[in-house]
């Protein structure tokens, strides 16, 4: 279908593709089987300037938006859901920097992160606190110019690896979700070092590991907003970031559909290619009409993020929810038209659905989705009917 995309984001897309086919596909399972890190391609896509696509012009980056982002992820998607995380949660870590931060903070974090000298990661998911992101523990005492921070957070994508994080942690435990702040922490800071590396089942190219704060001192200057706002400083960065996991899981969906019907057509039982059954052609159809409702979704809440709407959380939650829901279906059909073959590491296709799991969890459980999408259409009905 035709998205109406720009010239601009069809070279964006083409060179996404190009790099993740002619690249990434080589090394996949080599990276995934090893689970490293793969900087080989983050590196080409830095060089590729592809870590600027979202950000602005003056600050280093080519002035695109969310749905730039999405295609680049998306494309990478469709063959390594492990490398697309590794580049679309340096977006997260840098989307509160965007959204939240002064002038000086812009100029001194983005220009390096837009040209993918440094990697980005967002700091929130703790042991207690998940989808609960009131609940964090982590503490940041204020000491004259600077923050001291304690505390422990887990399961943070690129944690080790980025240069640039963004760490919520609570300034006043006595107010709850607006006792929390937002920092921006410098690797190498005196304090902060790295724990567990986390062993996945899946996007096991990427780097999840612990963040360990201990009596780190971060000067006021690298505080985001004002002491507070950080639940909503999360929250606003959530509602921008969401589309990006949604593009993810659009694009884990894409790949693992392109490898069962390409198995299909050449895999023959009792005579015949196996897509000549109506069994195998009904499935196909039912894929395909997925992906495609959810790439329109996506889009569409992207397009609506860049044209300046900051009341999207509805929408970014529902295609969140929507694409990742598709992508473990789609994924998990695929792996059934393979049959046993599916299910050996031998083949990619068992890889896509092990991707595919993890898009329905991180940013929000796809509960936690469901249960904003309702909150808000009650909270929409309930305005209207006083109208």
């Amino acid at each position: 279908m035709d998205y109406l995309l720009t010239e601009e984001q069809i070279m964006v897309r083409d060179l996404a593709r190009k790099i993740a086919q002619e690249k990434l596909k080589p090394i996949v399972a080599e990276y995934d089987r090893e689970e490293k890190f793969c900087w080989p391609v983050i590196k080409l896509l830095a060089e590729a300037d592809l870590f600027g696509v979202y950000i602005e012009e003056k600050y280093g980056g080519m002035g695109g938006g969310i749905l730039d982002l999405c295609l680049v992820t998306e494309e990478l998607s469709r063959v390594c859901g492990g490398v697309a995380v590794s580049y679309a949660a340096s977006a997260l870590g840098t989307d509160p920097i965007i959204l939240f931060g002064s002038e000086a903070q812009k100029k001194k974090y983005l220009p390096d992160i837009a040209s993918g000298k440094k990697l980005a990661a967002f700091g929130l998911t703790e042991p207690n606190a998940g989808s609960d992101a009131g609940a964090i523990e982590t503490t940041a005492r204020r000491e004259g110019d600077y923050y001291i921070l304690n505390g422990l957070k887990h399961f943070i994508t690129n944690g080790g690896e980025a240069e640039i994080y963004t760490v919520v942690a609570m300034t006043d435990k006595s107010k709850g979700q607006r006792g929390s702040s937002a920092f921006i922490v410098e690797k190498g800071t005196k304090g902060f070092t790295f724990g567990k590396k986390e062993e996945k089942l899946g996007i096991r190219s990427s780097t999840t590991s612990e963040l360990v704060f201990q009596d780190c001192k971060v000067h006021k200057d690298n505080l985001l907003g004002k002491e507070g706002m950080g639940f909503i400083i999360t929250m606003k960065t959530f509602d921008m970031s969401r589309p990006g996991v949604a593009a993810q899981a659009l694009g884990i969906a894409q790949g693992a559909f392109d490898l069962a019907l390409e198995y299909s057509r050449q895999r023959v039982q009792f005579g015949k290619p196996i897509c000549s059954n109506q069994g195998v052609k009904f499935m196909l159809a039912d894929m395909a009409t997925e992906i495609e409702a959810a790439r329109g979704l996506v889009y569409g809440v992207a397009r609506m993020i860049d044209s300046g709407n900051t009341k999207v959380s509805k929408e970014s939650a529902m295609a969140k929810m929507y694409a990742s829901d598709v992508a473990m279906r789609v994924s998990t059909d695929a792996v059934q038209i393979y049959g046993g073959y599916g299910y050996m590491r031998e083949y990619p296709v068992e890889k896509f659905m092990r991707d595919a799991k993890i898009t329905q969890i991180y940013e929000g459980t796809n509960q936690i989705q469901r249960e904003i999408i309702a909150n808000n259409l009650i909270k929409e009905s309930l305005a209207n009917s006083k109208k």
